[in-house]
């Protein structure tokens, strides 16, 4: 494999990862309620 074949294959892998992290990291930061008003089902409140 030539050199410049790895660093795409490096570069690709460091994006994949912090890709990953900054997902996991937004799914943290969800809010644990949930209220919802309106629709036939009225005023709702869910907890995870």
């Amino acid at each position: 494999m030539n050199r410049n074949f790895l660093y795409l294959l490096l570069g690709a892998a460091i994006i994949a990862i912090g890709v990953l992290a900054y997902s996991l990291h937004q799914e943290q930061q969800k809010s644990g309620l949930n209220i919802s008003v309106g629709g036939k089902d009225g005023l709702k409140i869910e907890g995870k």
